[in-house]
């Protein structure tokens, strides 16, 4: 685990347990997961990038690089990039674990 993402998690008050869920559950879903500090926020590459996380006021942003690889048809990507889409994830009690597993996954592939 790289320290500058463990002190962007420990430094968020307030999404601290969304933040480490979600690290957590991406270590968990993709093997040889590696992360870094880019664009002052974490990034997760399994031998390219494929998701970062960044905090905002209200929540925590999940984002996607080529989301065309995700499954989403109830429509739950946000945002209007030719190559990026995330979600926002307001409490630890929001993250479908299930549903974002399927996603790093594909995205990682």
């Amino acid at each position: 685990m790289h320290p500058q993402v463990t002190d962007y998690i420990n430094t968020s008050e307030k999404h601290k347990e969304t933040l480490e869920a979600l690290r957590q559950l991406l270590h968990d879903t993709v093997p040889g997961v590696t992360e870094e500090f880019k664009w002052s926020r974490p990034v997760f590459h399994s031998g390219k990038d494929f998701a970062y996380l960044k905090t905002a006021k209200a929540y925590v942003t999940l984002g996607f690089f080529q989301f065309d690889k995700l499954n989403d048809p109830e429509g739950l990507l946000e945002g209007t990039g030719k190559d990026m889409r995330h979600i926002k994830i307001k409490n630890v009690q929001e993250i479908d674990r299930e549903l974002l597993s399927d996603w790093f996954k594909a995205a990682s592939a």
